[in-house]
């Protein structure tokens, strides 16, 4: 099969982003022809000057178009694009030399209609972007859920590294307008339609991600109150492990009472648990900062994802509530 890959990137106002990330695509060592198609969502502040700096060197196809949300601007974009294969990138990531001879190797050996990858820190990162990412993408946090190898069960790949063949686009319509949460919403569509996914495990991405504490507790908080909304529409779908960091929360209410109660035994374990991601994280950066940064990363992601979830299953599941009147803020309109 002749794959001709597009590439796929709505951007808000980070032309920065962009700059870093067309500048990493330069850098591929893929030797044949591909396309890279930018959807400006509505910015106020546009990558139309930086996109002018590569246009000799890339090919661009670049369109601005009024705010609809990402997953909108990247159905935008599909239909737009000349390829046969869509490759889906946040703006805020960089990749690697050989991160399209990667996927080009694994979908020449085995095609399928949609895959995902994983993400991690770029050695240049932050320390507080490596805290974030460790605390995202650890087995000890979310299992692996987010791209790493053996994960269990059906893999969801997630916008920020994902690709779609232009005929399980067609067959599905691309995303949703919810976000977060149009990406694993796709892939459980694309399942429905009889479309498999696949990890690939080495098409890595670095993935800037959020950059303070308020941004990245505000991304968990969404994700949290997404889950239950989704597992509406795709009740199949619900897992036990969605709970988890509600349970984390429970668990860390009554370990804190018992203690002054006098038993100690319930808040060493939860010391222990974080004492390991301490270690874990400060080993794979040589950080002890890192370290601290990378435990303080796990009780926010897992208070803002674990708040919002049980928030989301009280109106969505108990009380009955319409998602898209509830909690509109998580609905773009196209």
């Amino acid at each position: 099969m002749n794959i001709r890959y597009s590439f796929i990137i709505p951007v808000y106002n980070r032309p920065q982003e962009i700059d870093e990330l067309l500048s990493s695509m330069r850098s591929m060592t893929f030797t044949r022809d591909f396309e890279i198609v930018i959807v400006e969502d509505g910015s106020t502040e546009t990558s139309a000057h930086i996109i002018d700096q590569y246009k000799d060197e890339l090919q661009i196809s670049y369109y601005q178009k009024i705010n609809t949300g990402p997953g909108d601007s990247r159905n935008y974009g599909m239909r737009k694009a000349k390829g046969n294969y869509f490759l889906i990138l946040d703006s805020d990531v960089i990749l690697p030399p050989n991160y399209l001879l990667e996927v080009d190797a694994f979908l020449s050996a085995n095609y399928v209609h949609c895959f995902g990858g994983p993400d991690d820190a770029h050695k240049d990162f932050s320390s507080l972007q490596k805290a974030i990412s460790f605390s995202m993408t650890s087995y000890l946090t979310t299992g692996g859920i987010r791209g790493r190898k053996n994960t269990i069960g059906k893999f969801q790949p997630r916008s920020f590294n994902m690709g779609i063949s232009k005929e399980a686009f067609d067959a599905s319509e691309g995303f949703g307008n919810i976000h977060p949460g149009e990406d694993p919403d796709l892939t459980i569509r694309l399942w429905k339609l009889n479309y498999d996914t696949a990890l690939i495990a080495n098409a890595k991405v670095f993935h800037k991600r959020r950059i303070s504490w308020d941004k990245f507790y505000t991304q968990v908080h969404k994700f949290g109150l997404v889950r239950p909304i989704l597992n509406l529409w795709h009740p199949e779908t619900s897992k036990i492990t969605y709970w988890f960091p509600s349970l984390f929360i429970v668990y860390t209410i009554c370990a804190v009472v018992m203690a002054i109660l006098g038993y100690w035994y319930f808040i060493a374990i939860w010391l222990l648990y974080l004492m390991i991601i301490f270690v874990n994280a400060t080993i794979n950066y040589n950080s002890p900062s890192i370290g601290v940064k990378s435990v303080i990363a796990v009780l926010v992601q897992f208070y803002g994802y674990g708040k919002g979830f049980l928030k989301s299953y009280y109106y969505i599941h108990l009380l009955k509530k319409v998602p898209e009147q509830k909690f509109k803020k998580l609905f773009f309109s196209k």
